[in-house]
């Protein structure tokens, strides 16, 4: 699926439903990027996000990517349309202690229920840390 921009409308409804997901904003994911398809969030790793041995927790990244991805399907939607994780299948590649990462999520297939999406996390100097790929439903 070809990425194209969306309009200001556009993702002014998408930066103010990501002001909605207050668990997002508890662990500090921010929204950097959306175009038609695709999103990109950000989380600053940091002390209290981190397991044993000062990496960071597993979780973290998930829901990084779980809401990198989201937001690339809501890009597809309607106003007032929702979608739920179906399925999400990560594979942690590296270990990361520190810096900024990123989630990159791009829309692989969107059908008339089923969206498909492919993320991945690269870590400050670009390298890949874990990728996903996750299916969503829309709702209503």
């Amino acid at each position: 699926m070809s990425a194209t921009q969306l309009t200001p409308e556009e993702l002014a409804r998408l930066r103010e439903a990501f002001s909605k997901v207050h668990f997002a904003r508890l662990l500090g994911l921010e929204f950097v990027a959306a175009e038609r398809g695709a999103a990109t969030f950000a989380l600053e790793a940091r002390e209290e996000l981190t397991r044993m041995g000062g990496i960071l927790h597993g979780g973290a990244i998930v829901s990084l990517l779980d809401t990198a991805a989201a937001f690339a399907a809501h890009t597809l939607l309607e106003p007032g349309a929702q979608t739920v994780t179906v399925d999400l299948t990560v594979h942690f590649l590296r270990p990361v202690s520190a810096g900024r990462i990123e989630a990159r999520a791009r829309v692989l297939r969107a059908g008339r229920r089923i969206l498909v999406i492919n993320a991945e996390v690269t870590d400050p100097t670009g390298v890949l840390i874990a990728t996903a790929t996750t299916t969503y439903v829309r709702q209503g």
